[in-house]
């Protein structure tokens, strides 16, 4: 009788590694972390500064940890569940329209992100080196990008994003503690459920629905677990890696969250300064620390978006592949398990960092519209795929002993209803 993936791999010993070579292995947290970051971030972060001030940051915590939650029970289930099935092969096998969904919904969403990652490229590289137009800039950027999904698509790219992220890191680090922030107020936002003055229990409420409600079921999350494939960690020996991994990929997204939150709290709630795009960030800064403000914080900007587009053209080229081939299986038997060898995923890339140039025309929707209009079709799909995510990681058949734990179903379900919640919210506004 065929063993179970579970039989062969469960006794299999973790490979012991020192603190430093664990840190070295990690790849697929980061990669994923700023795949997920884009300018939308830094302008919801300081636009969240500038208004509540150091209040409700313990909101964006919760939220990346609620991510945290939701993308290790994925990543878990691709790597312990006991028929050897990868996540979207879960999703097939609860109904087979699925693979038809998430492949039109990768198809149109990675447009989508892309658009408003390559316009934000455009426009930051336009303002920092003060020649040229947005077009000419988003064109540069999107193109540069192919380089790095060609080849040997993961460890090129875990090479580049690592790269970024020091760039970002030392970038926001800076801007951070320039502005001098209140240590205090910082901590009484962040561990003290502080509430802003006036915003009341209903205000914040408002506020913690929409920010955990938008991480449920995100497609973005479904990076990780072709990325974790990619570098070839397969079976409950490298859970705890995983974990880690994971855990420091969303510690990057809060440090750059909380450091333009920061600025945004301590430099333009003060000045009473809206912020509508990211040069509104650039020019306070540059009032404050000189052209060097200006700068570092451009170039960390470029950081977060250049990482965006590169992660999100290989990332979702290979969801959409994957499904792809799920409803055409004669093709996952020619090309394999590694979707980066379809001549579809080259395909899929050129269309996800080349046809968003588009929206970078003179004329074309602003930033903010193409986020909220990303946003909202994102919104709208979030019950269907965590509600079918709750029916695998506690499907004793499918996962054995590795099913969810009483915290995490909570939290799973929390978050499944506040994807519901603002599904409708969203879908009222819209009438």
């Amino acid at each position: 009788m065929e063993l179970k993936r579970q039989e062969i791999i469960a006794d299999q010993p973790a490979k012991k590694m020192t603190f430093m070579q664990t840190i070295k292995s990690f790849g697929p947290g980061i990669i994923v972390a700023l795949s997920a970051l884009g300018a939308g971030d830094l302008v919801d972060s300081s636009v969240a500064g500038s208004h509540f001030g150091y209040a409700l940051m313990w909101v964006l915590i919760l939220a990346s940890l609620v991510r945290f939650v939701i993308v290790n029970i994925m990543a878990r289930i691709d790597m312990c569940n006991v028929e050897g099935k990868t996540l979207l092969q879960g999703y097939q096998s609860i109904s087979k329209w699925y693979p038809y969904f998430f492949f039109g919904f990768a198809i149109v969403l990675g447009h989508i992100i892309n658009s408003y990652m390559i316009k934000g490229a455009g426009e930051s590289l336009t303002n920092l080196l003060g020649f040229g137009n947005p077009l000419l800039w988003a064109i540069i950027a999107a193109v540069s990008t192919l380089f790095v999904a060609g080849g040997n698509v993961y460890k090129r790219l875990e090479i580049v994003e690592k790269g970024l992220l020091v760039l970002m890191t030392l970038t926001f680090l800076i801007i951070a503690i320039a502005v001098k922030p209140d240590v205090g107020a910082i901590a009484a936002g962040t561990v003290g459920f502080e509430l802003p003055p006036g915003a009341g229990m209903f205000g914040a409420l408002t506020i913690v629905l929409a920010l955990v409600g938008s991480v449920a079921g995100s497609l973005t999350n479904f990076l990780y677990p072709h990325a974790m494939r990619d570098k070839g960690w397969n079976g409950p020996a490298f859970k705890k890696l995983q974990r880690n991994d994971l855990l420091f990929g969303v510690f990057i997204i809060i440090f750059i969250n909380l450091s333009v939150w920061i600025v945004g709290a301590q430099l333009l709630k003060p000045q009473g300064i809206e912020v509508k795009n990211i040069s509104d960030i650039a020019n306070a800064l540059e009032t404050v620390m000189g052209t060097s403000g200006f700068v570092l914080f451009y170039l960390g900007t470029l950081g977060v978006l250049y990482s965006s587009i590169i992660g999100i053209g290989s990332g979702f080229a290979k969801v959409a592949v994957e499904n792809f081939q799920l409803f055409n299986s004669g093709r996952s038997k020619k090309y394999g398990k590694d979707f980066a060898k379809d001549p579809l995923y080259k395909w899929l890339v050129i269309w996800f960092v080349i046809s968003p140039i588009i929206w970078s025309v003179e004329g074309a929707p602003g930033f903010v519209v193409l986020t909220i209009f990303g946003n909202a079709i994102q919104a709208v799909a979030l019950p269907a795929i965590s509600i079918a995510l709750i029916i695998m990681s506690n499907n004793k058949k499918l996962m054995g002993k590795y099913t969810n734990n009483i915290f995490e179903n909570i939290v799973l379900i929390g978050a499944t209803l506040l994807a519901i919640w603002g599904s409708i919210q969203l879908i009222i506004g819209i009438i």
